[in-house]
């Protein structure tokens, strides 16, 4: 029989049993995890300042536990005896001592169960235990402040059969004056998740304590028509509803939790509807000058009614929509969305998005499928990257073929891809979906490039903004794809530990190709975002050929012309710039609009769900050409783009007053000018740069100014 923990002779092994019990960790055997299982976080209140589990992990022992310095030692004597063969492993089942030595994921194995002298690399372990009783889905962690419902929001997947074309404006959509509440009846308001100047401090599963208040109007009785908003769910955003006529609704967004910007992410429930009637809703605190909404987008819609009677899911619905500069608020220009609905059925609950919604549970309901399939599980192995300021879990997918020999392993590239630093963009996680659904496929071209590359997947790189229905920044109240920089492990560890990762890649193996997955808020089609390789004059344009590959095999979805290489300064901090810098040259941002296209037989319709998974098996078909022996296809490409270019040159020359022929004018221009009229039509985050919220205080504390001394004269 195994010796139980309880009955450990050693006074070390004994305390740091009742240690670990205590806070979680303990599991007393080295059982794999348990199948149906995600690797997790240990449960724990986490606040800022003590570092969450997974960031204390050193970088370059992956997650491996340190030997206590006075039992390396002993931890020594255990692998020579069981080299020897004179202690067999199942008599040490529930050491901690052997159970961290067996941790390290590059030790040799000898394992004498198996036959005399069997030599094996041991498979990298999960960096924490997973909590049986918690289940196999780890619960979303919230700061403190949020309020949280019970009710698990859930929707089904639905493609629509035809096409959903664009709103054609017809420059005639009324402008419905904005009263507000001093005019009308607040029928929701929860209450600030944050004040003004606060920070993120701790977190806990459910988020705030004690019981949860209704923040909706109470129904004076059946035939009251008032709808009755929520929004207090994961990744809901709605701060204020209120009622300006009898159905019509002023709708005020919560900003990204610890700061005062970045009102765009918008999803919220709506429950005692009636189809008779056509509703007005007007969101009066957006902060773009410049929307999609102006081009066509419409809003989506779900009925739950629709979802269990009919299969249907979310549509696009809206009529007379206008987007338009509406107040200021502190100097601050405020712009205002709105748009007529109907709702299909009476007495339904419903709800309005500003794109379809991937929340964290709906990731982790994806990877724990991926994990109890013994197909795929046997060439896509999970684990924890690290845990992000609340202490969710940031997952990490490594995705390939067994190779024959060592190397063979050795001689395979990687592919880095993340998706969802920007937690408002959604897009990125269905083009991730798509991604991900046909590279672990039995199609002959997956299996052909898990044989060649090696894949690290970072499926969810900002879970705590996703959790609370951030459009861009993180609970450190910044914008993480402008710190990929930083040394401050402790405020950005989902970015730290990134950069760490791709880092020990590079050291091992070239990266052929890093991409972050985006979404985009002002252009339509699907475009990248590249660097150019000025310095090296042997790979000039060769960073273009991928984006232009892509281009040619998703002609209705991706434009090519909306693609822009430039290095910008404001961008340096960006995922794009600092991979490209740490030595990978193909390195992209892909944008992907929240509206739809204007190309080919998809021109002016919305994008489903389907169109953007189909985008992920796209980028897998282009790795193909790629990196096809056959270097026709990359040959000819770069030669489309050399004419490209000549025709750009002579049109700047042209604007220039010069002759095409004149000496030296060709040597003026850089690919750089060649962009230089063409907006970037970035996004401008410089109001989330800076120190994280928390930091940012001390800043801000007013220094006294010294008095300046007069001159004697």
């Amino acid at each position: 029989p195994f010796p139980s923990p309880q009955l450990l002779t050693d006074p070390y092994e004994s305390f740091m049993h009742h240690h670990l019990q205590y806070y979680g960790y303990f599991r007393a055997s080295i059982e794999p995890l348990a199948q149906g299982s995600l690797p997790q976080i240990a449960s724990h209140t986490h606040e800022l300042g003590t570092s969450p589990p997974a960031s204390e992990v050193n970088a370059d022992s992956a997650g491996v536990p340190t030997i206590h310095q006075d039992n390396k030692p002993k931890a020594k004597l255990l692998w020579i005896l069981l080299l020897e063969g004179s202690l067999q492993i199942r008599e040490l089942k529930g050491s901690l001592m052997l159970e961290a030595a067996l941790l390290k994921s590059k030790q040799l194995l000898f394992s004498h169960l198996e036959g005399p002298g069997v030599r094996r690399l041991r498979e990298p372990r999960g960096l924490f235990a997973v909590p049986i009783s918690q289940g196999p889905l780890q619960a979303p962690r919230w700061p403190v402040e949020c309020e949280v419902i019970e009710e698990q929001i859930q929707h089904i997947e639905w493609v629509p059969p035809e096409p959903e074309p664009f709103y054609q404006p017809t420059g005639n959509e009324p402008v419905p004056l904005i009263v507000g509440q001093a005019k009308g009846t607040v029928v929701y308001r929860i209450r600030p998740a944050a004040a003004k100047g606060s920070y993120f401090t701790c977190s806990r599963v459910g988020g705030a304590q004690g019981p949860i208040m209704s923040r909706a109007v109470s129904l004076e009785g059946p035939e009251d028509i008032t709808l009755l908003f929520e929004s207090r769910f994961e990744s809901g955003n709605l701060q204020k509803a209120v009622r300006v006529g009898p159905y019509e609704y002023e709708l005020t967004l919560r900003t990204d939790l610890y700061t005062s910007k970045h009102t765009q992410w918008f999803y919220f429930q709506v429950r005692n509807t009636r189809s008779d009637v056509t509703y007005r809703f007007s969101i009066v605190n957006l902060m773009k000058p410049k929307s999609l909404y102006s081009m066509g987008m419409k809003p989506l819609l779900y009925s739950e009614r629709d979802a269990q009677e009919h299969g249907v899911g979310w549509r696009r619905e809206g009529s007379d929509i206008r987007y338009f500069r509406c107040s200021s608020e502190e100097g601050q220009a405020l712009y205002c969305l709105t748009w007529t609905a109907r709702f299909p059925h009476d007495h339904d609950t419903c709800y309005f998005a500003h794109f379809y919604p991937y929340t964290f549970s709906d990731l982790q309901r994806y990877l724990l499928a991926l994990t109890s399939d013994p197909v795929r599980s046997q060439y896509c192995k999970l684990r924890v990257l690290c845990s992000s300021l609340a202490g969710n879990t940031v997952y990490l997918l490594t995705i390939t073929s067994p190779s024959r020999n060592p190397a063979a392993m050795a001689a395979k590239r990687a592919v880095v891809l993340s998706a969802r630093v920007h937690p408002g963009e959604t897009n990125g996680s269905w083009v991730m979906r798509g991604f991900l659904d046909f590279i672990l496929s039995d199609s002959p071209d997956a299996q052909l490039l898990r044989e060649l590359f090696i894949f690290k997947v970072v499926p969810m790189l900002n879970p705590d903004g996703v959790i609370v229905g951030n459009y861009r920044c993180s609970l450190a109240g910044r914008d993480l794809n402008r710190n990929y920089q930083t040394i401050l492990k402790e405020s950005f560890p989902c970015i730290w530990h990134t950069r760490s990762m791709i880092q020990r890649v590079l050291e091992e193996r070239e990266v052929l190709l890093y991409c972050d997955f985006h979404g985009h808020s002002r252009k339509n089609n699907v475009f990248m975002y590249g660097c150019n390789n000025k310095s090296s004059p042997a790979q000039r344009l060769h960073e273009r050929v991928f984006p232009l590959m892509l281009s040619k095999n998703a002609p209705d979805k991706f434009s090519f012309h909306s693609c822009k290489f430039k290095v910008q300064k404001s961008k340096e901090g960006t995922g794009r710039i600092v991979m490209w810098r740490m030595g990978i040259p193909n390195s992209y941002t892909m944008e992907s609009t929240f509206s739809g296209s204007t190309l080919g037989r998809k021109s002016d319709s919305h994008f489903t769900s389907e169109d953007l998974k189909s985008l992920g098996y796209h980028v897998c078909d282009t790795l193909l050409d790629f990196c096809d022996p056959d270097r026709s296809k990359f040959l000819q490409c770069l030669s489309e783009l050399q004419d490209l270019l000549q025709q750009q040159i002579h049109g700047k020359l042209q604007e220039l007053g010069h002759e095409q022929d004149s000496a030296g004018a060709w040597s003026d221009l850089s690919l750089s000018d060649m962009e230089s009229r063409r907006s970037t039509s970035g996004s401008n985050s410089s109001q989330s740069d800076g120190l994280p919220a928390h930091l940012n205080v001390t800043e801000k504390v007013p220094q006294k100014q010294k008095k300046k001394k007069k001159k004697k004269r």
